[in-house]
């Protein structure tokens, strides 16, 4: 039966994605091995090994190209070439486990469209594709991108380049009027490589994206990180594993809401500028066995519809006879008859969207087609009463003759026959250039010590309590300039009891610390700079700070004291900021949240800041 739930929290950016040009697995493991096979012109090389173990792996002979990238590393070669050897070899190795656990999947369909506008051809929501820029991400590059964005979504999980230029993945939760502050989905979904295509599940529950720079084989793979209700975090994703993901590029991994499709894209086999859709059977718990290398794996990453002139045909799941048939022709207009009533609902929902917007001179003949498509269920329901009730009179037959079935494994054959010859693919509508308001998160004063191409001034000259260490870099008669500071930051400026000003630099918790830093501001240009330390604010000397360094250990938490119980979506985005523990209490009967212990201020005062700028009121920082 369909799943009428809609999709929501879901939004993906398109990107340009890696070209892996029209070279077939067969031909690329023919070329590398008439490769090897040719009488050698010259003598082989580092460079040469690593291009041969490249094809080699994009032809799923990963043995071979692991062989191939020792040969090379016995070379000895300079540290570029060593690195790439060595990363090649960990893809290749990669590939060889993943080989040792291949899922089995039942293709449905498949079939090659533009790299531009393929992601159209999913069955997602009409006209929810919006193209960029927009206040997400202004960056386009390569041929137009869209954002994937429901209607009614009230979350957004999205992909955009960070000021590196390195793609993570974000998500931000709609706030009345606007969208708050995107955050950072968590450490375990973040690689020092792009992280792209990020699709929750319809259940919420399961989050797919793409990443070249997680445990892969090569390329973009594909992973699924499960929500963990008791941290209220994405936990570690996993490799889906293959012929998910493959020594090309996959992406848009997606299960469909009627729960019986899963759908992706890769750009193996095909040219630079298209990309294969394929369509497969839904299969909550695969089974996987190992493969060898050869034929067997290939043929399986071809991803074939089951039936067509190239691909095997899948056995039957039961055995064919005429009681089984007529049970699952029965079976098969139990289903088509929950289909046409889950169709028949759908499209009176959207005649009565259609009437709250329609002009006063169409209202009559759209409500008119609700009442004649309204009449028509009951007779669909008596018709699917009368069908179950047929269904269970076949299996009290089954039973009474000792005829045993699975009902799971017929269900599944009369999946496969129906959902074989009648997948087509259907383009959906570009919607319209997006709109949206964004919160953004406040720019934070970075208070730790750096040498820049500009000197600055601290935004607040107020020291934070407990032992503190600065280095002072000069007095002056008269106000001190950026010009003057010679890169170095923060440095504050305070007007000492003599009428000058004094400058010092930096925030410095150990008299260890501070000392490694002394000769880098004297390097600077300020050889007489010398250590100074505070305590609560307060002028000690170094020898008594010293003293107390060794005694006092202040630690600080986080007080948030929000007017009502913070609601889930901002706990999600508290848990996108800090991996600390958000414990409860209650003041007065109203509940207090608190974070920390933090032993090191900067680091709370860093995260209090983040907090305001993501809209969490009530925030405050206490010491312990």
């Amino acid at each position: 039966m369909k799943n009428s739930a809609p999709i929501f929290g879901l939004l993906l950016l398109l990107l340009c994605v890696r070209p892996a040009g029209a070279q077939t697995p067969e031909a690329v493991a023919d070329r590398a091995d008439s490769s090897a096979a040719a009488p050698p012109v010259a003598a082989p090389t580092p460079a040469s090994f690593l291009a041969r173990a490249d094809s080699l792996r994009h032809a799923y002979a990963f043995a071979r190209a692991v062989e191939a990238c020792g040969e090379g590393l016995a070379l000895r070669p300079d540290s570029l070439t060593e690195q790439a050897l060595s990363e090649e070899k960990m893809l290749a190795q990669n590939g060889l486990n993943m080989l040792g656990y291949c899922s089995q999947p039942v293709v449905v369909a498949r079939e090659r469209f533009s790299l531009e506008d393929f992601f159209l051809y999913y069955p997602l929501e009409d006209r929810a594709w919006h193209p960029l820029p927009n206040a997400l991400d202004s960056l386009s590059r390569g041929f137009p991108w869209a954002m994937y964005i429901p209607r009614k979504a009230d979350e957004l999980y999205y992909s955009a380049w960070d000021e590196d230029g390195i793609r993570n993945l974000y998500h931000s939760v709609w706030r009345d009027s606007v969208w708050a502050v995107p955050a950072l989905l968590g450490e375990h979904l973040t690689s020092d490589d792009d992280e792209i295509f990020p699709m929750v599940s319809p259940d919420g529950r399961s989050l797919y994206f793409a990443s070249s720079g997680l445990y892969g084989m090569g390329g973009y793979d594909l992973y699924v990180s499960r929500w963990n209700s008791s941290t209220h975090q994405w936990d570690v994703p996993v490799n889906l594993g293959f012929p998910y993901s493959s020594p090309y590029d996959d992406f848009l991994f997606v299960n469909t809401a009627d729960g019986r499709h899963s759908i992706f894209a890769s750009n193996r086999e095909c040219s630079r500028d298209s990309v294969w859709v394929y369509v497969l059977e839904y299969d909550s718990m695969p089974v996987r066995k190992a493969l060898e290398e050869g034929d067997p794996v290939r043929n399986l990453a071809r991803l074939l519809p089951a039936g067509s002139a190239s691909s095997p045909a899948a056995p039957a799941l039961v055995p064919e006879n005429q009681d089984i048939r007529r049970y699952m022709d029965k079976m098969a207009l139990v289903r088509s008859l929950r289909d046409a009533i889950y169709d028949q609902g759908k499209s009176i929902d959207a005649l009565r969207a259609r009437l709250a917007q329609a002009p006063e001179s169409a209202r009559a003949d759209i409500a008119a087609d609700i009442v004649r498509q309204e009449a028509a269920l009951p007779v669909l329901q008596d018709s699917l009463s009368a069908a179950v009730s047929a269904l269970q009179a076949i299996e009290m037959e089954f039973l009474t003759s000792g005829v045993v079935i699975d009902p799971e494994q017929v269900e599944k054959e009369a999946d496969r026959e129906e959902a074989a010859p009648a997948y087509h693919f259907e383009r959906r509508t570009l919607g319209p250039a997006l709109r949206m308001k964004v919160l953004r998160p406040k720019p934070v004063f970075d208070y730790s010590f750096k040498i820049l191409p500009q000197g600055r001034f601290a935004e607040d000259n107020t020291l934070p309590s407990g032992l503190v260490y600065q280095i002072q870099i000069l007095s002056s008669s008269s106000k001190v300039t950026v010009g003057q500071l010679k890169g170095l930051s923060p440095v504050f400026q305070r007007m000492s009891p003599s009428l000058r000003y004094t400058c010092t630099v930096g925030i410095f918790r150990t008299y260890d610390d501070v000392l490694a830093h002394l000769n880098k501001v004297k390097k600077a240009g300020f050889r007489s700079a010398f250590i100074v330390a505070w305590m609560d604010g307060e002028s000690v000397t170094v020898a008594k700070a010293r003293e107390l360094e060794q005694t006092v250990r202040y630690s600080y938490q986080i007080r948030i004291a929000p007017e009502a119980p913070l609601t889930e979506s901002e706990i999600i985005t508290i848990h996108a900021l800090t991996r600390s523990d958000l414990s409860r209490s209650q003041e007065n009967g109203q509940p207090v949240y608190f974070l920390g212990p933090y032993d090191d201020r900067v680091e709370a005062d860093r995260l209090l800041s983040s907090l305001k700028a993501a809209g969490i009121s009530g925030a405050s920082l206490e010491r312990r």
